[in-house]
């Protein structure tokens, strides 16, 4: 069973597996893609339902641009239906939406329905959902350091007050704390340029199953899975059992 009092504050799910769903079925990679947007739903659901704060999805990587155009069209004409589709459902269920990523590479036509979204959603409060979306971990390391580069230039920062936290707040996730777990599905086991700075001390969990398979009870058992870890951010098992 789990424990409601020990889950995750802080998802964050490598969804991997369309593709190779669609090509085992002998279909479009789109096909899998949007069997892949059910997979979002459901998963969406039981963490609510759980109770788990923050959710992260890796939607579209800074790299997946150089895909085949046609794929990457497919895949934004569907975030946008998903987004239309699910709007009431999010409103319904209290979830704040954000993006991490940037923004401008995003069709204007996605961009505007996820900005009026993000925008309608703002006070809700019983769970965040993040959409890692034209996100790359290394591209947002990147630009926060360019950020502390002009402070440095302009007189405002002095170089020895630079700290993890300084940057920390310059990233997309500055207002979310770290991953406590992050999945993978589709059996490959790599980050693939997700979240690498947040994701120092995350309990990692590799999945078999691909994405448009994973359901509920794949969701449970990675969960407990990262209920019998011990987190110990690099103390020892004396030392956590004496921090408050």
């Amino acid at each position: 069973m789990l424990d409601r009092s020990r889950l995750p504050t802080h998802l964050g799910i490598i969804m991997d597996g369309n593709g190779r769903w669609a090509q085992q079925r002998g279909r479009p990679r789109v096909a899998g893609h949007r069997a892949g947007a059910r997979a979002v739903r459901r998963v969406v659901r039981e963490c609510r339902r759980l109770g788990i704060s923050y959710l992260t999805l890796y939607a579209f990587s800074a790299q997946n641009w150089g895909r085949p155009r046609q794929e990457v069209e497919g895949l934004m004409n569907l975030l946008g239906e998903f987004i239309a589709r699910e709007w009431q459902e999010i409103m319904r269920r209290d979830i704040r939406v954000i993006q991490l990523g940037e923004q401008r590479k995003v069709p204007a036509f996605v961009r505007q329905r996820l900005q009026a979204l993000i925008k309608t959603s703002r006070h809700n409060r019983s769970m965040t959902l993040a959409l890692a979306l034209s996100y790359g971990a290394r591209e947002e390391i990147v630009r926060a350091a360019r950020r502390l580069a002009r402070r440095i230039a302009s007189g405002s920062l002095a170089p020895g007050a630079i700290d993890e936290a300084s940057l920390s707040r310059l990233l997309y996730t500055t207002n979310l704390p770290d991953p406590d777990l992050i999945i993978r599905t589709g059996g490959e086991k790599r980050l693939s340029n997700f979240l690498l700075w947040q994701s120092a001390y995350s309990e990692l969990i590799f999945s078999r199953k691909l994405w448009p398979d994973f359901d509920e009870s794949d969701l449970q058992r990675a969960l407990r899975e990262f209920q019998r870890r011990r987190r110990r951010f690099g103390l020892t098992d004396e030392q956590r059992q004496e921090k408050p």
